[in-house]
């Protein structure tokens, strides 16, 4: 059976992230009886920021050009390497598990919550690939960053996550899917879009239900 691997990384307890985040995961469960899931909030249970130890287990793993995954803890020596690797170790088995990857989360300050970004600097090493994962980024953003609006260009949340993952990981099955204008709630000033933001929301949870139908097509 197929695993979904589900992480969440908004610093809030209720978002639109976690909302459109926990519509995949449920649609994905339900169509998947019986399938694996792991659920780590990152805010709630953040990882570490990687550290001098283990940029000498990546420089081990280029040394010996070790391009296994499953073998990375070969390179393991000092104590420091064995500290770095305990938390490395859970991290990666997770991540290698799993047939979807789910990230929801919002865009801060136009990128990835720290959170996110300490999660793949902790799983990430050379020469690695996750090519046949499927990888769906559900994102919640303050404004507007279509394609075509003026800040589109500074948009470096879900553009960064789609660029690493097929960069990096070589995974080039990645599903975008965003809500817009969510300060639109909140903020007087952006008070006149709200009919956005409804819209935009709509259409993302549709799209969610749309990956979730395609998603159980596929494995039938």
């Amino acid at each position: 059976m197929p695993t979904l691997l589900h992480l969440d990384a908004s610093a809030r307890s209720t978002s639109f992230s976690r909302r459109l985040g926990a519509r995949f995961a449920e649609g994905w469960r339900a169509a998947h009886p019986g399938a694996g899931y792991v659920h780590r909030d990152l805010a709630a249970d953040p990882v570490p920021f990687i550290g001098e130890a283990w940029t000498e287990l990546c420089d081990e793993v280029m040394r010996r050009r070790i391009t296994d995954l499953r073998r990375y803890a070969e390179v393991v020596q000092t104590p420091a390497q064995q500290a770095a690797w305990a938390v490395v170790a859970p991290l990666l088995d997770e991540l290698l598990a799993a047939d979807v990857v789910l990230v929801a989360t919002p865009m801060y300050n136009f990128s990835v919550p720290a959170v996110l970004k300490a999660w793949i600097d902790q799983v990430t090493f050379p020469r690695m690939s996750l090519a046949g994962t499927r990888f769906v980024v559900v994102c919640a953003r303050g404004g507007t960053y279509l394609p075509g609006t003026p800040r589109a260009p500074v948009e470096h949340a879900t553009t960064y996550l789609r660029d690493f993952f097929d960069g990096h990981f070589a995974v080039t099955d990645v599903d975008v899917v965003a809500a817009e204008l969510v300060n639109s709630l909140v903020d007087p000033l952006l008070a006149d879009r709200r009919g956005e933001h409804d819209a935009s929301l709509a259409a993302a949870e549709a799209e969610i239900d749309r990956l979730v139908a395609t998603s159980t097509a596929a494995v039938a």
